[in-house]
């Protein structure tokens, strides 16, 4: 079979070698003659699956003994309900960086129970910056400030943060594994796997144990992390298959040397790809240098009238899902760590004859 290049922004590319076991084990997994995503959540054989899967993320990430990981439903937005009812309580003050798209949607849920103070912004040059810590302003009585530290759809992103007094909770759902992160920098980390660690359905979220401590009774218990972690993440029957293929996609990364190693790798394809797109007389893209993301490269056409022609081209090239969100325009390419580097090549050399042939 011919697979395409996929640049979709999630559900996204999974690594060929992890594909690849889970057809090889899809109707008989461990010889138990039956398929994974039919065994119980309970049974040992998925008991023993969970924990090294949540180890192996633990080791990636080099998470300290003071925090508890947690898998669960509902990706990132779920949470984005979760973190205030969870973190503080009704109409108290939290804070909260406004870089884009997602963290937009961030505000919008947690004004439904919260005063909500913008710390920082850049929606007055059209996101096309990320604020740095610099510029925050933060109220002193904030239970926390929350961040969305990679904009998937507008392609801007932090990457590096100072520690704060206050918790600093953050949306990693397209940048989680890119690259190493100081996870004790962070009150609550969290997001959906659909980008860097599996298929849809499944949500990660890495807390610091003290903040569990003031969690109200009243918090619904599905909505509730206590729930989660105090029942090792199936207190109900969790994402089952996508937990199993997290797993291997986490023996896939530390095959490869790890968050160090990918990153090296991410940064290469990303420096590749604009140092293209800065030269080109045809493609842009209007996002500050020094707040550009490494996984999700939106650029635009100068003449619009060639979109459409470009991702039909682009498709029968074997280039799939180059589309922008439609608040975007134009083109974007998400380019994870599954995103092989001649996946990166094959998008230049396709983008270089589209010029010449339509200039």
């Amino acid at each position: 079979m011919k697979r395409k290049f996929n640049f979709g922004a999630g559900p996204a590319t999974l690594p060929l070698p992890v594909l690849e076991e889970v057809q090889e084990e899809i109707l008989d997994w461990k010889g138990l003659g039956v398929s994974v995503l039919e065994i119980s959540h309970r049974s040992n054989d998925f008991q023993e699956m969970a924990l090294q899967a949540t180890q192996d993320f633990i080791d990636l990430l080099s998470i300290p003994d003071n925090y508890c990981v947690v898998f669960l439903h509902g990706g990132a937005s779920l949470q984005m309900s979760m973190i205030p009812l969870n973190f503080s309580k009704r109409n108290e003050v939290v804070s909260y960086v406004n870089s884009g798209y997602w963290a937009k949607k961030a505000i919008d849920e947690a004004e439904n129970y919260n005063k909500v103070e913008i710390s920082a912004s850049s929606e007055e040059s059209n996101f096309n910056y990320f604020p740095t810590q610099n510029l925050w302003k933060i109220n002193s009585k904030s239970n926390y400030i929350h961040v969305t530290p990679n904009e998937t759809i507008g392609g801007v992103a932090l990457r590096s943060f100072d520690k704060m007094t206050i918790p600093l909770i953050a949306d990693y759902s397209s940048s989680i594994l890119s690259e190493p992160l100081e996870v004790s920098k962070f009150g609550v980390i969290y997001g959906g796997a659909q980008k860097n660690i599996g298929p849809a359905g499944l949500g990660f979220a890495i807390i610091r144990k003290d903040l569990l401590e003031g969690i109200k009774e009243s918090v619904p218990t599905m909505l509730n992390y206590s729930t989660h972690q105090e029942n090792n993440s199936m207190y109900n029957t969790p994402p089952t298959f996508a937990w199993y293929v997290a797993g291997k996609v986490f023996r896939w990364l530390k095959s490869l040397g790890g968050l160090k190693e990918i990153s090296k790798t991410n940064l290469n394809k990303a420096t590749k790809l604009y140092k293209f797109i800065d030269q080109s007389d045809l493609y842009f893209n209007n996002i500050e240098e020094s707040s550009r993301s490494i996984m999700n490269i939106p650029f635009l056409l100068r003449q619009e009238s060639l979109n459409s022609k470009f991702l039909d081209q682009s498709v029968k090239s074997d280039l799939f899902a180059l589309k922008g969100h439609r608040s975007v325009g134009g083109m974007r390419a998400s380019i994870y760590n599954a995103m092989p580097e001649e996946g990166i090549d094959r998008l230049i050399e396709f983008m270089k004859a589209f010029e010449k042939d339509n200039l």
